[in-house]
């Protein structure tokens, strides 16, 4: 679908009946052809991990039931959806009647599957349960007091460059901000990126994810390219690119991208 007829940067009604049709696929393959990929063969595993902290329900008999989930999208799904459409399909369960949590997470699952074109896990879990810890980037070196000449604002992958040295290390940075490409508001994240291979140069790689700071992309693009940029340019061996959006109308977006098919997202941050 094209972008324009979404649902984000518009005026929206808010609706009070449960409706599928309200989720907006947005194609991954016109991204993935942008950062140079064109044979459909993508140089990851990965996927994209949401947290949607508002999701409620009527029981049978009649009484409001609230709930958050996990859910995750495959990276190699067709399609992403549009996050503005995700939240009004949320809210369209809010007057709906439905027999027991199981039907909920089904109903959400069975929707988002044939929505993105690919199988979705959702866990849909209890308030009362324990969330996920706020924590921190365990293990993670930060580099954003790095030195850094001549900083720009506009991306560009020509500061990524790597020394001799063979490392294998954990680096961090909270300055990863794009901006949305439809309503052009900033989104902020902690990107993680854990690789083995020649040392990258910190201060290229603080400066180069700065230069995303006026770039208009989905989150999950943004990942796509670090990823395919570290690849081309600094050729690790193994590498993992995972970045954490703060949350916003409910929901939080967290892909990440790896050689390994065993790398999750990392931790819950404070922004979360």
């Amino acid at each position: 679908m094209a972008l324009h007829n979404a649902p984000l940067g518009k005026s929206s009604d808010y609706p009070d009946q449960y409706d599928p049709s309200l989720l907006f696929p947005v194609a991954r393959e016109e991204n993935r052809r942008r950062i140079g990929l064109q044979d459909g063969r993508w140089p990851w595993f990965g996927e994209d991990l949401w947290q949607a902290w508002e999701i409620s329900w009527l029981r049978p008999g009649g009484v409001p039931a609230v709930a958050w989930a996990e859910i995750r999208f495959p990276a190699a799904s067709p399609s992403i959806i549009e996050s503005k459409s995700l939240k009004l399909y949320l809210n369209s369960l809010n007057q709906a009647v439905f027999s027991a949590p199981e039907q909920v997470a089904e109903t959400i699952t069975a929707d988002l599957s044939s929505a993105c074109g690919a199988a979705v896990d959702v866990r849909l879990l209890s308030v009362d349960e324990s969330a996920p810890a706020i924590g921190r980037p365990e293990g993670y070196e930060l580099i954003d007091d790095e030195p850094v000449g001549d900083v720009v604002y506009e991306y560009s992958a020509e500061s990524l460059t790597v020394s001799a040295e063979e490392v294998s290390e954990q680096l961090c940075s909270h300055l990863l901000k794009s901006n949305c490409p439809v309503t052009g508001q900033p989104d902020w994240a902690t990107v993680l990126i854990r690789y083995k291979g020649k040392k990258i140069d910190r201060p290229g790689l603080l400066r180069y994810i700065v230069s995303f700071r006026q770039k208009q992309d989905f989150h999950e693009h943004c990942v796509e390219t670090v990823f395919t940029d570290l690849m081309a340019r600094c050729k690790p061996e193994q590498l993992t690119v995972c970045a954490r959006y703060t949350r916003r109308g409910g929901l939080d977006i967290n892909p990440w991208r790896s050689t390994s098919p065993e790398q999750g997202p990392g931790p819950r941050l404070v922004r979360q």
